[in-house]
């Protein structure tokens, strides 16, 4: 039997069970906007090996011609479009069910708070192997930092969820207008950040912008879910998200890029800026758009299948791609400057020689991922639950002084 006929009975296995009710076009959606985090990192972050020591080095600030990547693989707008679509379907049919909202929140953030327990737990243990194995401090930090990093989404995406009931109520009320009132709050902030008197406004003033900047896209995905995001909304927030991008870039020239660049005076990501949000509603509108269409596509078993996939291995891939990355720039430090790995990201031969790295990255975060899945289920003791939070914790401690 070949490969190819393997692959093919497996998919029709997988989609003879996946049941008729099942949004393929969602799962399609989130697979996509999930798999362009460890595309980014991997893209977009790099490593100095200068004086044997690998230190992170970001791309950006040698090319920023690379910063129009960063529009393509900052996908959150879509990841909180689904992910709001996703809880609000959710908090609905645990309603009719008669599972109380306490009891449909907890569930919903013990999926989300056991893998990233899990891969904190196991850096509290790797860390002390690696100065065993003689690797110095500074490259265990940058490892740790690197860990860290993407482990933000997590934490506000706990505190949307837990948001939900409110945003439902949010869009009855506005009548699926909240989002426009958000993006509004928003704008205001940036205002008078970057207004004529910006330099007299208190730095904190910045942290408003958190919580309606990544709420917007959330809002949006749960007025969808109840049908108050029509095809002509889609269209207006494709379109009017598309306008509002160019008009911030090319008139208010915010920068460019769509992540943090060391040494820049502004950033558009912490916390999110309109741009952030100008984004966001075009990827939103165009998702909307276009589901119908992905739906009809993921009846294929073929295409079907890596999507049941990344789904299923969705928190691992979230919490152990940075991981994967710094592991093959350590191995690889060993052995002297590699292009693309562990030379300084300052040239378009390096980003060619990154395009390469991709699948090595993609095989050790698979082998990493066989192992680490057993995070995703429910812990087998209270023994095991109590060693791993406790080594989350110790970690935790460790990260506060690396970062």
């Amino acid at each position: 039997m070949t490969v190819l006929t393997r692959l093919r009975r497996t998919a029709a296995a997988i989609d003879a069970k996946t049941p008729a009710t099942r949004d393929r076009a969602l799962d399609g959606l989130r697979a996509v906007a999930l798999l362009s985090v460890p595309l980014g990192h991997w893209m977009l972050g790099g490593f100095d090996a200068a004086g044997g020591v690998l230190h992170n080095a970001s791309p950006l600030g040698a090319m920023p011609f690379m910063a129009p990547l960063s529009w393509v693989l900052q996908m959150l707008g879509v990841f909180f479009l689904v992910g709001g679509r996703a809880s609000a379907l959710s908090l609905r049919r645990a309603a009719e069910r008669g599972v109380p909202t306490g009891r449909w929140l907890r569930g919903r953030v013990l999926r989300l708070v056991r893998p990233v327990l899990g891969v904190a737990a196991v850096w509290a243990a790797l860390v002390p192997l690696l100065h065993a194995l003689g690797v110095p401090d500074a490259p265990v930090r940058t490892g740790a930092v690197l860990m860290v990093q993407p482990l933000w989404y997590i934490a506000m995406y706990l505190v949307l969820t837990a948001l939900t009931p409110l945003c439902v109520k949010f869009g009855a009320l506005t009548r699926g207008w909240g989002s426009a009132g958000l993006l509004a709050a928003v704008a205001a902030v940036d205002f008078l950040r970057y207004g004529p008197w910006g330099g007299a406004m208190p730095g904190w003033l910045s942290l408003l912008n958190l919580l309606p900047g990544w709420l917007f896209a959330y809002q949006l995905g749960v007025d969808w879910a109840h049908g108050r995001l029509t095809r002509a909304g889609a269209r207006l927030l494709a379109l009017g998200g598309a306008a509002l991008f160019a008009v911030l870039l090319l008139v208010f020239h915010y920068p460019a890029s769509m992540v943090g660049v060391p040494g820049a005076a502004r950033t558009n990501s912490h916390p999110p800026s309109l741009l952030v949000l100008a984004l966001a509603s075009a990827q939103a509108g165009v998702a909307v758009l276009l589901k119908d269409r992905l739906g009809r596509a993921l009846r294929r078993p073929l295409l079907w299948l890596p999507v049941v996939v990344v789904n299923l291995g969705a928190m691992t891939i979230f919490c152990w791609h940075q991981s994967a990355m710094f592991l093959t720039a350590l191995a690889g430090s060993r052995l002297g400057a590699l292009p693309g790995l562990t030379t300084a990201p300052d040239s378009g031969g390096w980003a060619l020689a990154r395009l390469a790295w991709l699948p090595v990255f993609g095989a050790v975060l698979a082998l990493l991922g066989r192992w680490a899945r057993r995070f995703d289920a429910p812990w087998p003791s209270r023994t095991w639950r109590a060693v791993a939070g406790a080594g989350a914790a110790l970690f935790a401690v460790y990260a506060l002084g690396a970062v």
